[in-house]
């Protein structure tokens, strides 16, 4: 086959088919449920289509479903597959891939993951983002203020909780608002 080429020309924006956008929604285990734990991942590609979705089984009992937030209801947890199982499917998705997320360590550290730095893309860390928003450059702006402001698009409303598919795919958008002008920097 062709040799893969990781390294993208300096100034140029990696190809569509590198990228993806990835959220996670977290249950809360442990003592209190303060330990935020995997309940389930989207990743969608650069157009938007849903490449990965599912419902997670944390390995510690579920303490606080945080439905308000998550959207994960007990019975989701019948469909859901091992923690063990998804994070192996996921790294293999994310595996040399330009992943974009919005404070993605979070969603790193749920996957009990590192990827590479110069293949990650943190939108709620775009200086030049916040500002075509019209928001502090330095500051860490939310996925749902800068979707409102940049995409006009209302994400997480209502009680039902965030749909990590919405959020993964307005991420991606937020991304694509400044790829050009970002890349060259990068």
């Amino acid at each position: 086959g062709k040799a893969k080429r990781n390294q993208k020309a300096p100034g140029l924006p990696p190809q569509p088919g590198k990228m993806v956008a990835i959220d996670c929604e977290m249950v809360g285990t442990g003592p209190g449920g303060r330990v935020s734990d995997l309940a389930r991942c989207s990743i969608v590609n650069y157009h938007g289509d849903v490449m990965y979705d599912q419902y997670i089984r944390p390995t510690a009992p579920i303490v606080d479903y945080r439905t308000r937030w998550s959207g994960i209801r007990r019975q989701h947890m019948e469909i859901a597959i091992p923690f063990v199982r998804a994070q192996r499917e996921i790294l293999h998705i994310l595996s040399g891939k330009i992943v974009i997320g919005h404070a993605i360590h979070n969603d790193f550290k749920a996957l009990k993951y590192f990827h590479p730095k110069a293949l990650t893309r943190d939108t709620s860390k775009i200086p030049l983002l916040n500002r075509k928003g019209g928001f502090p450059e330095n500051v860490s702006i939310s996925l749902k203020r800068l979707a409102k402001e940049l995409l006009h698009q209302d994400i997480q409303v209502g009680k039902s909780g965030h749909s990590s598919v919405e959020d993964a795919r307005a991420t991606m958008e937020l991304y694509k608002v400044v790829e050009a002008e970002w890349e060259q920097h990068l």
